[in-house]
């Protein structure tokens, strides 16, 4: 049995977009959608990818996707997303963690907070009716 590690994801890893191919050809599996805590904002990175900080506001929750990563591909996957991008743990709305990625505070500095959408698919769908 192949051990694996559940991934957290909120931007273009999800299932349809832009690299969501890098967990597909990883042998990653979608499991379910799930929420944050109230404690995570978005910010869009020039439009090209999100990046979600745990801060103390309660105010606010992100939506993502959790996918089974095996274990022996979690790192190839890790170096291909953006800089300024890092793993830590995400707790979700029922109160567990799980590892998940985020962004480091540097990154979101001058950048387009988006939390008020909830999530990069609602964002970016307002790019493309523009």
């Amino acid at each position: 049995m192949t051990s694996t590690v559940a991934l957290a994801v909120n931007g273009t890893l999800m299932r349809g977009l832009e690299l969501n191919d890098n967990l597909v050809k990883a042998g990653a599996s979608f499991v379910r959608e799930a929420l944050t805590d109230a404690h995570y904002r978005l910010w869009s990175i020039n439009d090209v990818h999100p990046a979600m900080i745990r801060t103390k506001e309660t105010n606010a929750q992100v939506a993502l996707e959790i996918w089974d990563v095996p274990a022996a591909a979690f790192a190839g996957i890790l170096q291909s997303e953006p800089a300024g991008l890092s793993i830590g743990k995400v707790k979700l709305d029922d109160g567990s963690e799980v590892l998940g990625v985020l962004g480091e505070p540097w990154l979101v500095e001058g950048q387009n907070e988006i939390t008020e959408f909830g999530c990069w698919r609602k964002y970016t769908a307002t790019l493309e009716a523009a």
